[in-house]
């Protein structure tokens, strides 16, 4: 019996939550959240908050967020990026984890604060 294939439906842009199930490459990313960046016919790149990675379809869920959330955070996204790419201390990198793993398309004014405060810190440097 021949095999078809389920076409890639993920799209540039789209929010997805990581499914590590079985694949050991992904352990400790269960709760992150990444941004696809290029789409191919049986695996995605994303982005997390730390790292790009290509990632098979089968681990890979989609939040179902609506464009304007998708730039936010693709927003969110980018700030994060800024800050983790630059020599800060251990709690930063701590916080950083904790927002790429919210479950929402925004941040809480603690987060927005907390992230604000980083920033202005990457300033100073």
């Amino acid at each position: 019996m021949e095999k078809t294939s389920i076409p890639n439906s993920y799209r540039i842009g789209e929010v997805c939550q990581i499914l590590p199930k079985d694949n050991p490459d992904l352990r400790g990313r269960s709760n992150c959240w990444c941004i696809v960046n290029k789409v191919n016919d049986f695996r995605c790149s994303v982005v997390t908050w730390d790292e790009e990675l290509t990632v098979g379809l089968q681990y890979l869920k989609t939040f179902d967020y609506l464009e304007d959330e998708c730039k936010q955070m693709q927003q969110i996204s980018d700030r994060i990026s800024k800050i983790y790419s630059r020599d800060m201390e251990k709690v930063a990198y701590g916080i950083l984890k904790n927002l790429g793993e919210i479950k929402r398309s925004y941040l809480n004014l603690f987060e927005e604060k907390a992230l604000t405060f980083l920033e202005l810190e990457l300033k100073k440097k």
